[in-house]
């Protein structure tokens, strides 16, 4: 990991000590995703199966999981994991159920009633990603609150093994959430089916889920088309700031720097802290937990593009974070609650040493599918919300038209907007028995 100084850095030097692994081959990719989506419009199904075979290198006759496979995919799991499944499901639960939107109805004036009605959106798509890990946590993230929420239909993408099968842990943690139907799909052809629909693959009215370039960049293309489909958030490569002060643990730092490095070799991870024999011991707790690791080479392409970061103080951490925008934030401090307030831009927050981030990777409540690439700054993450629409309804009384009618029509001859006058004006000399 690169060490810097950050009250030692120019201008511009801070911009590239907080800039994101750039998006390779973006002309490319961008040319390659608009074949797919344009192959998939035009021969559906077909498309499917020979992109599931080029990319996905598998042979797929029927492209919706059936309940044979469902059966056998809960059948073939430990009843740890399923069990875990239903425990971080039930969690999740609690808290997007108690977090949802509520229905409001308020008297804005006497005789004027204004309210907010919630409905589901119809039909969505949920995509799980399964290239270098399956993530049935992600289904967990994304099926609970669909559920809470009442969509009509839900239907969930993720690509197939090579066996042509779905990874059994994703089918079951769909079935304990209640996903309608699973197909299995991956890439940026998952997104084009849910987003155009297929024979096979209903089109959904709003696509939720992370993934790869590839379907990141599918996600924003068909967003931007008024025949696709709107999408829950931009997003990119995963990414962690922490902030440490001189009493963190500098093995719990390091393993949650490296438990968003082993992601991929495009996420990132930053280290701030005043203390610089905390970034010297991080650095050696971090190669040396790193050889440990499975997925060491992938963590080890993260952290050539990763920061630990000197600065002059907590406040200054905090500061600088807000400038980056992470999508988890974790306070390795004392005090994280005093730190708590200054906080404006991050996806999910972490407090104290023993709140690690992968406790909201899986079952502490909160949701995991977070905005990235500094979208935290504008976005939210996933939540019962992201699946409804707030529909305002307003109602008039007589007695309430007298009350504000004169203001709008005041609003409404300055905008020179004369109809929009009229309607209210008409209304008000019908009442006086003028009209």
């Amino acid at each position: 990991m690169k060490r810097l100084d950050w009250n030692r850095l120019d201008a511009a030097a801070q911009r590239d000590a907080l800039a994101r692994p750039a998006q390779s081959r973006a002309d490319e990719l961008r040319r390659g995703v608009e074949q797919i989506i344009a192959q998939v419009r035009a021969d559906g199904d077909a498309a499917l199966r020979a992109l599931s075979a080029k990319y996905d290198r598998c042979v797929i006759d029927v492209i919706e999981v059936d309940e044979a496979e469902f059966a056998a995919a809960e059948a073939a799991l430990a009843p740890e994991l399923k069990a875990a499944i239903k425990e971080a499901a039930s969690r999740i639960d609690a808290f997007h159920r108690e977090a949802a939107p509520r229905p409001v109805a308020v008297d804005t004036a006497k005789g004027v009633r204004v309210e907010r009605m919630l409905r589901p959106i119809s039909k969505v798509g949920l995509y799980v990603p399964a290239g270098s890990a399956p993530l049935p946590s992600t289904a967990l993230m994304l099926g609970v609150p669909a559920r809470i929420a009442g969509c009509r239909e839900v239907v969930l993408c993720s690509p197939a093994r090579a066996d042509g099968r779905c990874d059994e842990a994703v089918l079951y943690a769909a079935r304990v959430t209640g996903v309608h139907k699973v197909f299995k799909l991956g890439g940026a052809q998952a997104i084009a089916a849910m987003a155009y629909g297929t024979a096979s693959v209903p089109r959904c009215d709003k696509l939720f889920g992370p993934g790869n370039a590839w379907v990141t960049e599918a996600k924003l293309q068909v967003s931007g088309d008024p025949e696709g489909a709107a999408i829950d958030m931009p997003a990119g490569p995963s990414e962690v700031l922490v902030i440490a002060d001189a009493a963190a643990n500098p093995a719990f730092v390091a393993a949650d720097l490296l438990s968003q490095a082993e992601h991929g070799p495009d996420s990132q991870v930053i280290l701030l802290s005043p203390s610089a024999e905390l970034l010297d011991k991080v650095a050696s707790e971090v190669d040396r937990q790193c050889a440990e690791l499975p997925r060491a080479s992938i963590a080890v392409q993260a952290l050539a593009q990763s920061r630990l970061i000197l600065v002059d103080s907590l406040a200054q951490a905090v500061a600088v974070s807000n400038r980056y925008a992470p999508e988890h934030l974790i306070l390795q401090v004392a005090e994280p609650r005093a730190l708590l307030d200054g906080v404006d831009s991050a996806g999910s927050i972490f407090l104290g040493a023993w709140t690690p981030e992968s406790v909201g990777d899986y079952c502490s409540g909160s949701n995991h599918v977070l905005p990235t690439y500094g979208y935290a700054r504008s976005y939210s993450g996933v939540s019962v919300a992201s699946f409804q629409k707030q529909i305002t309804v307003q109602e008039v009384s007589a007695e309430g038209l007298r009350e504000i009618g004169p203001c709008t029509a005041t609003l409404a001859a300055a905008e020179q907007l004369e109809a929009h006058r009229r309607a209210v004006t008409l209304r008000l000399a019908a009442l006086e028995g003028r009209a």
